[in-house]
């Protein structure tokens, strides 16, 4: 009752604080606050955010309906010199005490900091937005020329400012806009004076963006000057650029159409002392230089080695460093071809992709050796990254297993290696930390830590026995990495020792187009104190605890009243957790225990096993991306990612061929590890979108399943799923959520099926502060597996109620380079209670989440 009073007091005392506060407190007789802005057209109020953002004056922004930044402007004092000055002269004397007390020097500084924090009061709110009536004027100018650019030339537009007797010094903004009959493209004529241009015309003309019995729209004319100069400077016209494109548009007693006629002149062309033109011409590339070394230095200095192949002639002013085929494969620009201006935008690319080079210079021009002037030259000019690049990185973190815990990574990088321009990596990590879950409680502080390192070697080519360039041209930037990696962690209490090695290629069929594969993905997993699973995973111990003393079994504690199963403190102690779960499971008939409950020690027994034995994956996967952001500034976007990834077929089949070992199970063995057999399936979809300059929508929505067979009945930890946490379902911390409604018993909760779908509406508060409301729903369940507890399983669509829901709000700072962000989530709906008790049960803030994340969660 207390904590409710003190929630309603504190919810009240900021509404009366706001309220009170006087936005117009600062404002000069005459001046007149706006609030609102309304734009009627043709009689009716539109809401679109384009046409409000042609205005010059926009309302202060409101959070919540308050406008926090204009109340925190009004908090600072206009003159803070002058009232700094007249406090000090309040009193006669106060002035000379201050100084013999301070200094002359301190007081001045007493002043200067009261100025700079009503500055900064200033600098942090948002002034008071007057209504002024030249910008009025300017307004109403962009809402014509805007209508007028989209058809209607005539257009009658005016603004009226609505008061309110009732609210001082404030007022609306009202604009009306009446558009009358708007024109449309009637007839189009070309008139094009070289003949290649008007051939070149001809074979695009369908796909113009200007068609008869369609509104005027400018932007479909700039559209079509736009395609046409990319089609001309892509088929050989070297000089052709968009201001030869031109379009006479006649409405001279059309009755509101518009005949319009394509004119498109010959070249220009500046001679000694006149201009004369002359058809445009195809040009061709005859020659490409490369100079590989470039510096602004050395260049006027005489290069010292040379090379020419294929059409390529590269120039060093030192010994050359590169194999020609290195340079010559990153080239889009090539000789005996047609000028394309493509070809130099994905040269750019291509080159900046190796890593070697800095953003090269690419210029044409014409041969003077061509006779019909129709020849270029291409020059490319590359200038080196150094040879070695050293990078270094410390952080600090906590996280579900960690309370503390410092890390750092190191990648040390040399370029060219084998003079191909490929890249090689040599990392190394490590970190310490802190953990109250780890087994010894009279370890020092920092009780946990992992350590590892990694080899990557990447090749700017497909590493192939047969050549790929047709299946995957050098205009996709291909690339090959193979990696090697090794790393030892006893951060969750098993001392885990982990080997990867992946043999991965990418290409980027398009701009907003990757894909990799993954030839082989190895994963070796050997976890050394098995033996110190139940020190680790405490709830789990606790509540196999429960079921032991509610059966009646025999503890080897019996002087205690609340006796627990002995734990081994070596690998070759007894284990008498581990005794009591193969009694209950043998069905020992001197226990009293239910089938809910055998079952529940049959999933603690499934899953002690799952989470301690050595695991041996060999996978194959193939991912697809399509991401059409252009840069962290767009912010109307969409991402759609699948990928698919089989594991354990390659080594089945050797398995089979060499017959190797089984085990007890009659799973096969390979280097004593029974090997992963699975297929994986996921998908994930992001759209945002820009309401406005301050507001953005996002939605997420994530779906994957990996299925066992062969050589497996389940899928191994590292590839299984989990839910909750900061960029999750933030109602729940990590691994906390399921599987389905078995609400979250042990201490990591993983499965092997997973939906995910997340909205979230951000908002801007104040400057660099941003908020958020948002709303998350998902699960993992366990399918087509060996868990037969039919709370953990995903069985049917009915299943889709045990969607855990959750809503909340979320703060966050943006410092330009990344974004602070801390979100609260509660509980909406929680699969884990009873049917009937599931909605709001757990919406309080006893039992909501604070998650502390970098950058946004999707």
């Amino acid at each position: 009752m207390t904590r409710t009073l003190a929630k309603i007091s504190l919810f009240l005392g900021l509404t009366i604080l706001c309220v009170s506060c006087n936005a117009v407190k600062h404002l000069e007789e005459g001046e007149l606050l706006l609030t609102k802005n309304t734009i009627n057209v043709d009689g009716e109020e539109i809401k679109d955010s384009r046409t409000f953002s042609l205005l010059s004056q926009r309302e202060n922004t409101k959070t919540l309906g308050v406008p926090v930044g204009l109340h925190i402007y009004n908090l600072a004092d206009p003159t803070p010199d002058s009232t700094h000055q007249r406090w000090l002269k309040k009193k006669p004397k106060r002035e000379e005490r201050l100084t013999r007390f301070l200094s002359k020097k301190q007081v001045d500084e007493l002043g200067n900091s009261y100025i700079g924090f009503n500055q900064w009061l200033q600098k942090s709110g948002d002034a008071p937005v007057i209504i002024d009536e030249n910008r009025t004027k300017k307004s109403i100018a962009r809402l014509k020329d805007y209508y007028n650019k989209k058809g209607w030339f005539n257009v009658d537009a005016k603004a009226s400012t609505i008061t309110d007797e009732n609210k001082d010094k404030r007022a609306e903004l009202q604009f009306d806009i009446t558009r009358y009959q708007p024109y449309i493209v009637d007839s189009i004529s070309e008139k094009i004076s070289s003949p290649i241009v008007d051939s070149l015309f001809q074979l695009t003309k369908g796909s113009t963006f200007v068609k008869s019995g369609k509104q005027y729209d400018l932007q479909d004319f700039l559209n079509e000057r736009d395609r046409l100069t990319i089609q001309f400077r892509n088929s050989g016209l070297f000089h052709f650029d968009q201001d030869y494109v031109r379009f006479e548009g006649d409405t001279v007693d059309t009755e509101h159409k518009i005949n319009v006629e394509y004119q498109i002149s010959d070249r220009k062309v500046n001679g000694h002392d006149t201009v004369y033109t002359e058809p445009f011409k195809v040009h061709t590339i005859n020659e490409v230089r490369v100079v590989t070394d470039y510096t602004y230095e050395n260049r006027n200095k005489v290069f010292t080695d040379s090379i020419s192949t294929n059409g390529y002639k590269l120039y060093s002013y030192d010994k050359l460093k590169f194999k020609p085929k290195a340079i010559t494969d990153a080239m889009a620009i090539s000789a005996n071809t047609i000028f394309r201006d493509i070809d130099r935008t994905l040269t750019y690319n291509q080159i900046s992709n190796l890593r070697i080079f800095k953003y090269p210079n690419i210029s044409y021009a014409e041969d003077p050796r061509d006779t019909t002037g129709t020849g270029l030259i291409a020059t490319v000019l590359l200038s080196p990254r150094k040879k070695m690049a050293l990078d270094v990185d410390f952080d600090a973190y906590t996280s579900t297993i960690q309370q503390f815990g410092v890390g750092f990574s190191t990648t040390f990088l040399i370029r060219n290696v084998f003079r191909g321009a490929e890249t090689l990596e040599i990392s190394a990590r490590g970190s310490v930390g802190s953990s109250k879950d780890a087994a010894d409680s009279e370890s020092s502080f920092f009780n946990i830590s992992e350590f590892g390192g990694d080899v990557k070697l990447g090749f700017p080519r497909i590493l192939f026995p047969i050549n790929t360039d047709k299946i995957i041209p050098k205009y996709m930037s291909p690339s090959t990495s193979i990696s090697s990696g090794f790393s030892a962690q006893n951060n969750i209490g098993l001392d885990r020792q982990t080997i990867n090695t992946v043999f991965n290629y990418r290409w980027k069929p398009s701009q907003v187009r990757s894909d990799q594969l993954d030839l082989f993905n190895v994963q070796y997993v050997r976890n050394l104190k098995t033996f110190n699973y139940f020190n680790v995973y405490t709830s789990t111990y606790d509540r196999l605890n429960e079921i032991a003393r509610s059966s009646g079994f025999m503890f080897l504690d019996t002087t205690s009243e609340n006796p627990e199963l002995q734990l081994p403190a070596t690998a070759d102690d007894f284990n008498e957790a581990n005794f009591f779960i193969l009694d209950a499971l043998n069905g020992n008939p001197d226990l009293t225990i239910t089938d809910e409950e055998v079952q529940e020690v049959q999933s603690i027994g499934e899953r002690q096993f799952r989470l301690t034995e050595d695991n041996l994956i060999f996978a194959t996967n193939y991912q697809w991306t399509r991401d059409t952001r252009d840069n962290i500034l767009d912010k109307s976007f969409s991402r759609l990612r699948w990928k698919i990834e089989t594991a354990g077929n390659l080594l089945s089949t050797v398995a089979s061929l060499a017959n190797l070992n089984k085990d007890e199970n009659g799973n096969n063995e390979v280097l004593g590890v029974v090997f992963s057999q699975y297929a994986k399936l996921e998908a994930d979809y992001i759209k945002h979108w820009e309401i406005n300059e301050n507001n953005i929508f996002a939605i997420r929505a994530f779906g994957g399943i990996a299925i066992p067979y062969g050589n497996s009945k389940s899928i191994p930890f590292t590839r299984s799923y989990f839910g909750g946490g900061a960029n999750d379902n933030r109602g729940w911390r990590a691994y906390d959520l399921g599987p389905g409604s078995s609400g979250g018993i042990f201490d990591f909760n993983e499965a092997n099926f997973k939906l995910a779908f997340n909205a979230e509406y951000r908002y801007t508060i104040l400057g660099s502060f941003k908020g958020a409301f948002f709303v998350d729903a998902g699960n993992i369940w366990n399918v087509l597996d060996d868990v037969e507890n039919e709370a953990f399983r995903f069985s049917g669509l009915s299943d889709l109620k045990e969607l855990a829901v959750a809503s909340g709000l979320g703060l966050r700072y943006d410092f330009g380079i990344f974004v602070l962000r801390l979100d609260v989530g509660f509980k909406t709906h929680n699969p884990g209670r009873p049917e009937g008790e599931r909605w709001f049960k757990d919406f309080n803030f006893a039992n909501a989440v604070y998650n502390i994340g970098i950058n946004y969660p999707f």
